[in-house]
């Protein structure tokens, strides 16, 4: 199995570091988060991987190298102007002839991609979206009221929500619907795919999981490390 992995964004919302090192390859512990992600995916023997890449692409690529020093092979697919979080897999579609995986570059996580996939293959639907239910803490205390009257209160209730996480399991089938060289985001194929009757199926996350989206994702993202990904080495370190 193939997987793309987004490596194109700004990261504009963790300046200043940003502005000198692209996001995916910001430092977490020992490692950084492109190659966390590449390692955990080697780790369940997906190894051929597609960097699609914008911001500061050929540090991204001088960086990785072809995949040698993790033990898998690495291509690198570049933007000419941002497509969205769907739209570069349009540039390699050719290539993707199989399930395949399709993840954001700013996120860590412990899913066993293995499950997930095996999940996927099988599952009667072309896109398969990855979930993780979390808890908001609400401001604001809930009102219950019964026509003009109060019969109850809910101070600050928490908020329980399933959330995208940025982790996507597509089919072959589901290439025609992403358009060419435009700007083209997953939460559109979605919609695209709901409004002519397609299945979307979900698969939902239960191991740990974080979007380093701010600066304080990105302190927790360094405490996160020595917990889950310590372990995952390079050839050469292990």
């Amino acid at each position: 199995m193939k997987a793309i992995i987004l490596a194109g964004g700004l990261g504009t919302r963790l300046k200043p570091f940003t502005e000198v090192i692209p996001k995916p390859l910001l430092p977490i512990g020992e490692s950084s988060v492109l190659e966390i992600q590449i390692l955990s995916l080697k780790k369940h023997g997906i190894r051929d991987i597609i960097i699609a890449t914008n911001h500061m692409a050929d540090y991204v690529e001088a960086f990785l190298g072809n995949g040698d020093k993790y033990g898998v092979r690495l291509q690198f697919s570049k933007e000419r102007e941002p497509l969205g979080t769907c739209g570069p897999v349009s540039l390699v579609r050719e290539q993707m002839t199989e399930p395949f995986l399709l993840m954001n570059g700013d996120i860590l996580t412990t899913l066993d991609f293995s499950k997930a996939t095996a999940f996927g293959r099988t599952v009667g639907a072309n896109l398969v979206v990855m979930t993780k239910e979390i808890t908001v803490p609400f401001q604001f205390g809930k009102i219950i009221s019964k026509g003009d009257f109060i019969i109850g209160v809910e101070e600050k209730p928490d908020l329980t929500l399933e959330i995208l996480t940025g982790i996507y399991l597509l089919k072959p089938p589901v290439l025609s619907l992403i358009p060419d060289g435009m700007y083209y985001g997953m939460d559109s194929l979605i919609k695209d795919m709901i409004a002519r009757n397609l299945k979307v199926a979900r698969y939902p996350i239960r191991e740990y999981w974080l979007d380093i989206g701010r600066m304080n994702d990105y302190e927790v993202a360094q405490e996160a490390y020595h917990e889950h990904f310590a372990g995952l080495k390079k050839p050469a370190e292990a």
